[in-house]
């Protein structure tokens, strides 16, 4: 398979203060990649550094097999990007905007914008200053996408996008990934990452903690359980691969990834009201390696 991002121990300090350590990632062409964690986590600054928009302090970086820093300019004519928080000329209309950022492509980029800005319901002639939050987060989908460009890099894309638009993006991405594109995409949401992703980088306090495919990531041997005991009394839970433990009189739940007959073995010792396992939700398992 062709690798359209590598990077290999990637490292950006500031001063003492941490940013990213030692990111290995490897992005395959015609893949939507998700990149999740929190704010702060370092998905921002990973990207920046990818981009050339900061220097790392040690590592190496490839887009197209090109090194990110030596090869800035020739990555950038076929990277699209949008950051997550996006500023523009106040005073110019969106039209003039975009057709200022075409212009850097050598490409006639009028249709295309065109036809994202009918999509996105997006007025062309209107000046930035008057936009929303949400309109100034459609122009910069566009910009990233006018040159119909072979990496897609998205920070927190949905930020300031109603749920129809945000459908609406969606199905852009996807039409994206079905011309052969590659998508990088980076959230703090991970029903969003859900939605989209083939794969998914998990980000703690700049270290990447987990690779997986979002079908591996769903069906982990994590078990949600939910039980209801006749009266209250205690639980010997430990060492059991218990996490998440909740307790509410009568009703306990947990997460649970361990050897389910050692949980039978220490249940069938109380009176059970109650019992039910389940898959969990996704959101349970990310924030089970935030722990």
């Amino acid at each position: 398979m062709e690798i359209v991002v590598q990077t290999e121990k990637l490292t950006k300090m500031y001063g003492k203060q941490r940013g990213i350590s030692d990111v290995d990632l490897t992005i395959y062409k015609g893949e939507i990649f998700g990149f999740i964690g929190p704010n702060g986590a370092g998905k921002s600054t990973t990207i920046r550094t990818l981009l050339s928009l900061i220097y790392p302090t040690s590592g190496d970086a490839k887009i197209f097999g090109l090194d990110t820093i030596k090869g800035h300019e020739q990555i950038l004519m076929q990277v699209g990007y949008l950051p997550s928080e996006v500023f523009y000329y106040d005073h110019m209309k969106v039209r003039d905007l975009l057709k200022y950022a075409a212009s850097f492509y050598k490409k006639d980029c009028t249709k295309r914008i065109n036809e994202l800005a009918n999509r996105l319901d997006l007025d062309l002639n209107r000046k930035i200053a008057d936009l929303s939050l949400g309109n100034k987060k459609k122009v910069g989908i566009i910009q990233g996408l006018l040159h119909e460009p072979e990496l897609i890099i998205l920070d927190e894309p949905t930020s300031g996008l109603d749920p129809l638009m945000q459908n609406t993006f969606f199905e852009i991405i996807r039409e994206e990934q079905q011309r052969g594109a590659t998508i990088f995409f980076s959230s703090h949401i991970l029903g969003e990452v859900q939605k989209l992703c083939d794969r998914v980088a998990i980000i703690k306090e700049g270290r990447i903690i987990k690779i997986e495919t979002m079908a591996d990531l769903a069906q982990t041997t994590y078990k949600h359980v939910e039980l209801e005991l006749f009266e209250e009394e205690e639980i010997e839970l430990t060492n059991l691969g218990v996490t998440n433990l909740e307790i509410d009189g009568t009703k306990v739940s947990f997460l649970f990834n361990g050897d389910i007959n050692a949980l039978i073995q220490v249940l069938v010792t109380h009176k059970l009201k109650n019992l039910q396992v389940s898959e969990p939700d996704l959101e349970a398992i990310f924030f089970h390696y935030y722990e």
